[in-house]
């Protein structure tokens, strides 16, 4: 009888509920996982003052106080580490914009990511890209 009892009302525990949460922008204490699937080394340069405020490819609005990234064929959302080969300074960036429009250029990343890599000065870094993930 207890045995039936203790069946009956484990039956009548109600369930945990699980729900999925999205990934917020990408800030300087954001944790991405670095489960790198590609990489690639090239120069980066910076955008800023020009293009703040306008619309990106992907059809957020460019704020260069953001980690973001202009890449030429990575899919919007994208997640990349790019670190700076010659201070060995890194930055996750998410990819929301199309470009760079310079020859031989990889990457162009926001203002804010250009003060992480130390690269305000020179204006352009050869830099290794590695694609850790892309936004949930």
């Amino acid at each position: 009888m207890i045995l039936i009892s203790v069946i009956f009302f484990s039956g009548c525990v109600p369930q945990p509920i699980y729900k999925s949460i999205s990934v917020p922008v990408i800030t300087r204490s954001s944790q991405v996982s670095e489960k790198i699937t590609e990489s690639f080394t090239g120069t980066a340069s910076y955008y800023a003052d020009k293009f703040h405020g306008r619309k990106t490819a992907s059809g957020e609005t460019f704020n260069m106080h953001d980690l973001t990234a202009a890449h030429k064929t990575l899919p919007f959302g994208t997640i990349v580490k790019v670190t700076n080969l010659k201070n060995d300074k890194s930055v996750k960036l998410k990819i929301n914009d199309r470009g760079p429009f310079v020859k031989d250029r990889i990457i162009d990343v926001s203002l804010a990511a250009a003060k992480e890599l130390d690269m305000l000065g020179t204006g352009t870094a050869e830099v290794r890209v590695d694609i850790v993930g892309t936004e949930k």
